[in-house]
């Protein structure tokens, strides 16, 4: 029997059912055309995995800007980070299917089993980190509503490790190799800035710190996503903690790299306080998080 992954936060991150997820899509989905001056081709993206209600306008900016790149049956490699599990290697989800509430996504078994064969160990299969981490699955459900029911993937946790970079420029090989339509997807937020949540407030209370955010902290990590700078993200953010995936976005800063990408265009930046201020006022200042789009 296939294996099949179900949702772990349908019903907590995005709705649970088809009806509910397509009634959510349809209030975040993006109606203006893509920016102008953006390559022809595009080859990667960097996204936020909050729930929907937060960041899924940012993440549905980047997948509308893709559209027109995108061919029919495309393997969508995803690079999401770990947040419940000291995950010591990347780890592909290598067989079988993701159940969303839209329908089931196809593993890319043939891919998935390229990566790890040629990693020399840095890549291995391990379905079980991703049991419950959102990162990925929160960015399934959209992929398949703009792309169509026949793409694939191939779900790669991706934690702050030295070799995050070589694993990124490692899959864009395997993936050129293929003949495969291949494309690539990163999933971060930014600063999580707050001491009730996130005990990290170095600039205090209220909109100084969102001030601090907005034009120095979280800048700092877009300039290097701008620049293709894979190598110094994961000293970037330990230094400032303005990426909670940082391995995601060193893998897929070197696979653009590898692909051809000259560099990263920004198509949005927010904060949950500027998503969530007209709903709960200014209360939603003291802990936030920061959210980009960007294509590669």
């Amino acid at each position: 029997m296939s294996e099949v992954r179900s949702p772990a936060v349908a019903g907590q991150f995005y709705a649970g059912s088809e009806h509910g997820c397509r009634a959510q899509l349809a209030r975040i989905d993006v109606a203006e055309p893509p920016m102008a001056g953006l390559p022809e081709k595009l080859v990667a993206t960097i996204v936020p995995h909050a729930g929907w209600d937060c960041s899924g306008a940012v993440a549905m900016r980047a997948y509308r800007t893709m559209e027109r790149c995108v061919a029919a049956g495309t393997t969508f490699v995803v690079f999401g980070t770990a947040h419940w599990s000291g995950l010591e290697k990347a780890s592909v989800y290598g067989r079988g299917s993701w159940q969303t509430p839209l329908g089931s996504v196809e593993i890319d078994e043939e891919l998935a089993a390229a990566l790890v064969s040629a990693s020399g160990g840095r890549i291995v299969e391990n379905s079980q980190v991703h049991a419950m981490e959102h990162s990925i699955e929160v960015q399934v459900p959209m992929l398949r509503y703009v792309f169509g029911e026949n793409i694939r993937i191939v779900p790669v946790a991706m934690p702050p490790r030295a070799e995050a970079a070589e694993v990124g420029r490692l899959a864009a090989e395997v993936a050129a190799q293929s003949g495969r339509a291949v494309f690539f997807v990163g999933t971060t937020d930014l600063t999580h800035y707050g001491r009730s949540h996130y005990n990290f407030a170095p600039h205090g209370s209220g909109r100084a710190g969102l001030e601090w955010v907005k034009t120095e902290n979280d800048p700092r990590m877009i300039e290097l996503m701008r620049g293709l700078k894979a190598e110094e993200v994961l000293g970037e953010a330990r230094a400032h903690q303005n990426a909670c995936g940082p391995g995601a976005v060193a893998a897929t800063l070197a696979a653009a790299r590898q692909m051809g990408s000259a560099g990263g265009h920004l198509l949005e930046y927010t904060t949950s306080y500027d998503v969530l201020r007209p709903r709960y006022g200014e209360e939603a200042i003291n802990d936030f998080v920061g959210y980009v789009a960007m294509v590669f």
